[in-house]
């Protein structure tokens, strides 16, 4: 019968030394260098005040602008209805149309209902004025 092996065998260092060389050859022939680095247009930024009591930095030396990144900023502070046309996500789509059906015509008592005051809430109304500022009114005494 066939002879059982014991345990496996040791380690090559030639072989092992092979394999990593192999392996770095690959990793540099797929590797892309990206050095065109930009701004993440959808993160916000969070500036940072100055400290309270340094002088103000001399900006005499920046004198122009990059359109570019300027562009990409303010389009990154737009709200969602205005960056896309459709919404991206399901969660956007409650509430992306936003613009009410009808216009609310104040007018039309059948649909508009402002705020009224009935007889007894003016009377409160002027009874706490009188009464103090404080609006509380006086305790009885007993």
């Amino acid at each position: 019968m066939a002879e059982k092996k014991e345990g496996k065998e040791p380690k090559n260092a030639v072989h092992q030394n092979a394999i990593m060389v192999e392996t770095i050859k690959k990793e540099n022939f797929h590797q892309k260098l990206y050095t065109n680095y930009g701004v993440n247009p959808f993160r916000r930024l969070h500036t940072l005040a100055p400290k309270p009591n340094a002088p103000p930095e001399d900006l005499s030396g920046i004198t122009e602008e990059d359109s570019h990144f300027v562009g990409v900023i303010e389009r990154a502070h737009l709200e969602p209805t205005k960056k896309y046309t459709v919404p991206q996500t399901e969660s956007q789509e409650i509430g992306w149309i936003t613009k009410p059906l009808l216009e609310t015509n104040k007018a039309d008592s059948r649909l508009y209902f402002p705020k009224n005051s009935c007889e007894i809430t003016k009377y409160m109304d002027a009874y706490w004025r009188f009464k103090g500022t404080d609006g509380k009114p006086e305790a009885k005494k007993a």
